[in-house]
């Protein structure tokens, strides 16, 4: 579900390499919103959406949200959502860009079962993280690896509860307040989350729909994602510990891994053993989605960035311009789309594009552009900047990294369709007013670390919501 149009260039070489991909990539599991076939059965292990930006309210940080678990229904008891025991969870940093993991954040996670003689999760109102209440609840170990070897930078870290309703959990802000640690300058927070994306997935899937038409700036769409929680990593991380002076651009990425070996014991157990092996990968939105065809999607997550270079030719030549042609009657920019390589395999010159750069799929944000201040009179006050990031002249947005905010799909729709001022040519109506209809999150991002909102309780919650904003794009 995430990754809608930013690389739907890569089907092409995608059918081209099948020979290339089934010779040097083993044969694993995959990623994303149940978006391939082996990680749609693995919820636990499945990134849904990676985010990296610099702080609004901490300029000199970088804040990294990594997401899994995707369509957590907030009512999903009595075994409610959690982390997975036996995956190894990481956040990827490139600063030299080579492609390569430079410095990298892993988090493991160990749950306990306080009594196994009651099917509750809880067995009162759960009033801080350590409520003899809470039954059922999770720890875990945050390990930092770069050149000088790997630290561990805290441990036996509490997790909070998932927010299950105002009798069991009736302060839920402060239990996941007093879960956000400060390692040293670094903040850490896992938990349960709202969905921060937004996207009309069923007009998207019916046939590349936009509902009420195209070109899907005047609102109308319906959020899918509306009412649903995820599983949240954050980590807020000064630029100093991450740059190398005189680089001020980094890369990320956040990957998943289990063990090679599963035993099940027959007894209702299982225990895991070897190496850990990748079994999801995800960096910039909306690829292996609806780009990858089904018999390689499982391969895309197996794979590392720095192999990326032979999706270059698909950039080129990308199949989706050539689909809103088809469909809705566009002139889109001529191949080979040079453009499209700018802006999601190298970054862009003058933006984010560092030096001698290795072409790959990552987020890349250069962390000496300061974040848009928050101008509560200037739009909505679900966001920190222009949802249309550069398109709009917002330089601290997507694809200069990725906010909460930022609307991913709209601009890599009007991206693709050379509605932007990358093509002048077809930066025009339609090309630059392409969207789906939804504009912004269903409620509210935090103004603090860890941004992401408060999660849905299961009591009381609204799955979907149909945005009916103001009529604009992006160009306006």
């Amino acid at each position: 579900m995430r990754k809608l149009a930013l690389l739907a260039g890569l089907l092409v070489a995608v059918i081209a390499l099948t020979v290339f991909w089934q010779q040097n990539l083993p044969n694993a599991a995959a990623s994303s919103h149940r978006e391939a076939p082996l990680i749609s059965q693995d919820p636990a292990a499945d990134g849904t959406d990676f985010y990296m930006f610099v702080s609004p309210d901490k300029p000199d940080t970088v804040t990294f949200i990594a997401n899994y678990y995707p369509f957590e229904d907030p009512a999903g008891g009595p075994n409610f959502y959690r982390f997975g025991d036996d995956v190894l969870y990481r956040i990827n940093i490139d600063n030299n860009a080579d492609a390569k993991p430079d410095i990298w954040y892993d988090f493991t996670f160990k749950t306990t079962t306080k009594n196994g003689n009651t099917f509750l999760y809880n067995t009162g109102p759960i009033t801080s993280l350590d409520s003899p209440n809470l039954n059922v609840y999770q720890t875990y170990t945050v390990t930092r690896t770069d050149s000088s070897g790997s630290k561990v930078i805290g441990s036996d870290l509490r997790v909070p509860p998932n927010n299950i309703g105002p009798a069991s959990t009736p302060n839920y802000e402060a239990l996941a307040k007093a879960a956000v640690y400060n390692m040293n300058g670094t903040q850490i927070f896992a938990g349960q989350r709202d969905d921060p994306f937004f996207v009309d997935l069923g007009a998207i899937f019916d046939l590349l729909t936009i509902r009420p038409g195209a070109p899907g700036n005047h609102g109308g769409g319906n959020d899918d994602l509306a009412g649903t929680n995820v599983q949240t990593i954050a980590l807020q991380v000064p630029i100093s510990q991450l740059t190398v002076p005189p680089r001020t651009g980094i890369g990320g990425w956040t990957t998943a891994y289990r063990r090679a070996t599963r035993v099940l014991d027959g007894k209702g157990g299982q225990t895991g053993s070897g190496d850990w092996v990748q079994v999801s990968r995800l960096d910039l939105p909306l690829v292996n989605e609806v780009v990858v065809p089904l018999a390689f999607k499982d391969y895309w997550n197996v794979s590392k960035p720095d192999g990326d270079a032979i999706f270059l030719e698909g950039v080129t030549k990308p199949e989706l311009p050539k689909l809103l042609n088809l469909i809705y009657g566009l002139t889109v920019p001529a191949e080979p789309r040079n453009d499209l390589v700018t802006v999601f395999l190298t970054g862009i010159p003058g933006l984010n594009q560092p030096t001698g750069v290795v072409p790959a799929a990552l987020l890349r944000l250069n962390t000496a552009i300061p974040p848009a201040k928050y101008d509560p009179e200037g739009g909505s006050p679900h966001f920190f900047g222009n949802r249309c990031g550069i398109l709009a002249g917002d330089n601290a947005g997507f694809p200069n990294g990725r906010r909460l905010s930022d609307d991913v799909v709209d601009i890599a729709l009007q991206v693709m369709a050379g509605g932007d001022p990358f093509t002048a040519a077809t930066n025009v109506a339609p090309n630059n007013q392409l969207g789906d209809g939804t504009d912004q999150n269903d409620v509210p991002f935090l103004n603090e670390f860890p941004y992401a909102a408060t999660p849905h309780n299961g009591f009381e919650h609204t799955h979907h919501l149909i945005q009916a904003p103001p009529g604009h794009g992006c160009a306006s």
